[in-house]
């Protein structure tokens, strides 16, 4: 180790392109903020939760080289979850003079000469946890355990990490996304009882997504929701439809039309993998080499819909499949190169670095708080200021949920609280969390045996940012959808949210112009049920798109549209009325009372 390993300007602090503006020869204010605490407590335990992007590997190597250069430590081992962060960990110390080894194997024994230690993986230290335990008592080792809540995915797992690191003399373990939806202890993560007496992980040190965002250190996401109507055939053999993201349906309904829609033999994923590319092309004018990630289900899908975007943009992209032995070479083609899609079945979703994506296409099932906060985690990852990130997703209650809780930090939970309120009621509210933070086996119970997907169409429903939503819905290539596809890829969070109210004033603007005309239309003699439907559809977007903006309850807001407007119910109201209320919740957004 050399004095200047950390000193003067040699240092790429969070590494050049990717430092916070003004702060090139130092380290981001979370890093020396976290860092400082670090080493005025000197804890042998330290866990850090910082938002993917803020830095986490940069933070974790000045730990190391100040506990290296101060003869505390003489050996560091990382874990990591896959074969491909390894050697990216392994790459980013290197380039801060710290030799680490990520070939070693466990009939090894000892890592090359020359390094003064190992990358290891999850896995591998559970199947010789006894190996790992001897190398850490040959020398004071400190153990940095990324994204340590994969300690808990399996009681081998976790006692695996026990046995090995227990004697370490210093553990920081990491993470950048909402702990496990499970109960599994995580070890080294010390958990507290909060006043409810529920035990709960305790972070040392915690850098959210929004004081990140404030800070310019990642980037603004959009995420572009798509619905449309789905058709398939049950087991039993009866043939279904429903629109997506439909209020008041099944969960099995919402499962069917959301596997529906991401059938690759369907209209609705190509529609939105056009959007997207159209949505690429508008980030690749002020940054060009801005790429899309595309995240599927299984392997058949992803290579269908590699085949997909090669028709849409003539260009193959980079496929990415878990049982490929090439898998790490070609994200690190891919990484360096201009290319625009990549297409992946869940192997990018977590700590995986490449900069450069800006667009993704959320076309999996999985809808668990981790791996959603995972994926969206590749596209945060600002290079420069101004950078924005746009991700696609099905327009299904649980992805909104998690969209619109982008900010909410979380803890992990030993127990569980009571399922039921106090006064023994549903409280919709509990229950909406409850299912999303549940983990979804939609793709795996659902399997496609079970039903037949028959057709699917595709259409703009809306925009969700900072915890509002935008947008009145449109065919797919309208003026609607376009409005939000073109704008422009470099714009500040403010920017961003100042643009997305214009193109809405703009849009209400266009639809009460046309309203008059509507009105002379003659009622027809029988109500038409789909027009109905159609209309409170519209309402109920309107209504959470207004709910999101005022935090005031839906329930709230549809009773004062009553008492202005009067009228029954939703579902008892006719067109006449239903009009009334979405022109006065038009009026309500542009500020007329």
């Amino acid at each position: 180790m050399t004095e200047t390993l950390f000193g003067g300007p040699t240092l790429p602090p969070a590494y050049p392109e990717r430092a916070a503006w003004g702060t090139a020869p130092k380290l981001r204010a979370w890093q020396q903020e976290a860092l400082d605490l670090y080493v005025s407590n000197s804890p042998r335990d330290f866990l850090a939760v910082a938002t993917p992007g803020a830095g986490k590997t940069t933070f974790a190597l000045r730990v190391a080289s100040t506990l290296i250069d101060s003869g505390a430590v003489n050996r560091v081992t990382i874990v990591a979850p896959t074969d491909h962060l390894k050697r990216q960990w392994a790459d980013a110390a290197a380039r801060v003079g710290i030799a680490i080894d990520p070939n070693f194997k466990n009939s090894d024994g000892q890592h090359g000469r020359g390094f003064i230690g190992v990358a290891v993986t999850y896995a591998q230290v559970a199947s010789k946890p006894l190996l790992h335990r001897a190398k850490t008592e040959a020398a004071r080792t400190l153990v940095i355990l990324d994204e340590i809540h994969h300690g808990g995915e399996a009681l081998s797992w976790g006692d695996g990490l026990r046995e090995a690191f227990d004697p370490a003399v210093r553990r920081l373990s990491l993470t950048g996304t909402p702990f496990r939806s499970d109960t599994s202890p995580i070890p080294f993560v010390e958990y507290a009882e909060d006043r409810d007496g529920i035990r709960r992980s305790k972070a040392d040190y915690t850098y959210g997504y929004g004081n990140a965002l404030r800070d310019h250190v990642v980037r603004p996401v959009m995420f572009m929701a798509y619905s449309g109507q789905m058709r398939w055939r049950t087991s039993a053999g009866e043939e279904m439809a429903a629109s997506l993201g439909e209020a008041a349906v099944t969960k099995d309904i919402t499962s069917h039309a959301w596997r529906t829609a991401l059938n690759p033999a369907g209209e609705w994923i190509p529609a939105v993998l056009a959007g997207a590319d159209k949505r690429l092309s508008e980030v690749r004018r002020t940054v060009p080499d801005a790429g899309g990630l595309v995240i599927a289900t299984d392997h058949e899908d992803a290579r269908a819909y590699a085949g997909q975007l090669k028709r849409i943009t003539g260009e193959s992209p980079t496929v990415i499949l878990s049982d490929d032995a090439k898998a790490s070479s070609k994200i690190e083609e891919f990484t360096a190169s201009e290319k625009r899609w990549m297409v992946a079945v869940r192997m990018v979703s977590e700590g995986v670095d490449v900069p450069r994506l800006s667009v993704g296409v959320y076309a999996t099932s999985t809808s668990t708080p981790l791996f959603f906060a995972q994926a969206v985690g590749r596209f945060v990852r600002a290079r420069k200021r101004g950078e924005t990130a746009s991700v696609f997703l099905p327009s299904v209650p649980q992805l909104m949920a998690l969209a619109n809780s982008m900010e909410a930090e979380r803890d992990h939970a030993l127990d569980r609280p009571e399922k039921e309120d106090g006064d023994g009621l549903f409280n919709p509210e509990d229950s909406l969390m409850a299912e999303a933070n549940r983990e979804d086996k939609a793709s795996d119970s659902l399997t496609k045996g079970k039903f037949e997907a028959l057709d699917s169409q595709a259409s703009f429903d809306r925009v969700l940012f900072d915890g509002g939503e935008f947008g009145t819905g449109g065919e797919v290539g309208s003026d609607d959808e376009m409005d939000f596809l073109g704008i422009p890829g470099l714009l500040d969070a403010e920017q961003v949210g100042t643009l997305l109210r214009q193109r809405q004033h703009e849009q209400l603007n266009r639809k009460n112009r046309k309203a008059p005309a509507a009105a002379e239309t003659p009622a027809p003699a029988v109500p038409d049920h789909r027009m109905l439907m159609d209309l409170r559809n519209e309402l109920a977007k309107n209504v959470a798109a207004w709910s999101a903006r005022t935090g005031t309850p839906h329930g709230v807001v549809h009773t004062k549209l009553r008492t202005v407007c009067g009228g029954p119910p939703v579902a008892q109201a006719n067109e006449e009325q239903l009009q009334s209320r979405l022109r006065k919740l038009q009026d309500w957004f542009i500020g007329r009372k």
